[in-house]
């Protein structure tokens, strides 16, 4: 059951955005260092730490889905216009498409590169594909591909908070902060 729509995220809505945050910013920080760094075994070990933290972003995404699915987000202001809040809405679906597209699209590159993902070192994921060097690399540049646009769109996504915050003086950035007391948990 859906709670009421409230000024502020929920603490849980914040605590998943705020921690997912922080992984992904870690996790395109270390892509994009580790990838141009020679083969070595602190490279493997950045690789394995990089595809441990990928995994876990993508079943945290899928909680946070149901947790936005049963838990209403506060209500658009007032005075934005309706091209805005559907801007806004486009900007949050596509988040979640890269969300889940990404550790898809490295999880498809591991296998087809025959490099099987061990979550944490222990539970082994199934390789998707047989492997094929070519798609490997093919599947290499589309994760690095949606992994700048992600980059991108967390700019434009920061920038409207922003945005809302110094120019409308609204409450769009205050109430994802964390800190903020809520009605719900």
């Amino acid at each position: 059951m859906s709670t009421p729509t409230t000024a502020h995220y929920t603490r849980t809505a914040k605590s998943l955005h705020w921690l997912m945050a922080l992984m992904i910013f870690g996790l395109l920080a270390l892509g994009f260092y580790m990838s141009d760094l020679p083969l070595s075994p602190e490279k493997l070990q950045y690789y394995s730490w990089h595809k441990w933290a990928g995994v876990s972003v993508f079943m945290l995404v899928w909680l946070r889905l149901l947790w936005r699915a049963t838990h209403r987000p506060p209500a658009m202001p007032d005075h934005m216009p309706a091209h805005m809040q559907w801007a806004a809405h486009a900007g949050h679906a596509l988040l979640y498409v890269l969300m889940i597209a990404i550790p898809v699209s490295g999880w498809l590159m591991s296998s087809a590169k025959g490099v099987q993902t061990v979550w944490f070192g222990v539970l082994p994921i199934p390789d998707l594909l047989a492997k094929d060097k070519e798609l490997g690399k093919s599947l290499a540049e589309l994760h690095e591909a949606l992994s700048i646009g992600l980059l991108l769109l967390i700019a434009g996504h920061a920038a409207a908070a922003f945005f809302h915050h110094f120019f409308h003086k609204d409450d769009m950035l205050r109430r994802m902060l964390p800190g903020r007391r809520t009605s719900d948990q």
